[in-house]
């Protein structure tokens, strides 16, 4: 799988690309990262990218030409068009049933705003899939693109040690959360591991966890 990811702050992307499960995944070719610099297709001497907008306001708009321009030349460097995705407060949220659906790609562009946003002829021209990582808003796209490269390579064949963790994890069925775990020591300050879990009842111990993920879910997610 390829990510190709447009941004102004390239930069942003060094520590989370070379750092544990990511890194990992990417040495062993199972998806790979490309960054690309809005401003290295800007005009003239100061690589303008953005300009204050019509009408007033506050802050500074992404202009079209470079945005157009890189997305263009992007689209060149694979045969793969790819699926182009623009992270935007405004978009489809993302959600697990989501993200199973772009881990069955094989490409996906990542549109990273800056300041106030895109000139919304990006939007217009470009038509990309919009999406939000929440109702909150950012100072860029640039960690929403991160969580949502972290979220889709997790499903990546290989990407994760041990698979049957996919399965077993919080939102792998809708709206169900995950049973809490436990590790060593048995007794922590007080705090004592379950002793369904210290039985070695493999029956008794699933039904547990199912009535546990039952309980954690109804009061997280209340029924409406």
């Amino acid at each position: 799988m390829r990510f190709d990811v447009l941004t102004l702050f390239p930069g942003l992307f060094s520590g989370f690309l070379s750092e544990s499960i990511v890194h990992d995944a990417i040495q062993r070719g199972l998806f790979s990262v490309h960054l690309w610099d809005f401003r290295n297709w800007a005009k003239g001497k100061h690589k303008t990218v953005d300009d204050r907008p019509y009408g007033g306001g506050p802050g500074m708009v992404l202009m079209c030409e470079p945005i157009f321009d890189c997305l263009e030349e992007v689209q060149k460097q694979c045969e793969t068009a790819g699926e182009l995705i623009m992270l935007t407060p405004s978009g489809q949220r993302l959600t697990q049933n989501l993200v199973q659906e772009l881990a069955q790609k094989l490409r996906l562009i990542l549109l990273c705003g800056r300041y106030e946003g895109f000139d919304d002829r990006i939007r217009q021209g470009l038509k990309p899939r919009e999406i939000s990582i929440g109702d909150f808003v950012c100072n860029g796209g640039e960690v929403p693109a991160m969580l949502l490269i972290e979220t889709v390579i997790r499903l990546i064949p290989g990407v994760l040690g041990d698979g049957q963790s996919i399965v077993e994890e919080s939102h792998s069925e809708q709206g169900r959360l995950e049973y809490p775990q436990y590790t060593r020591p048995r007794e922590f300050r007080g705090m004592k591991v379950p002793d369904i879990l210290l039985s070695g009842n493999h029956a008794a111990i699933a039904q547990w966890r199912r009535e546990q993920s039952d309980l954690r879910s109804s009061q997280i997610n209340p029924p409406d």
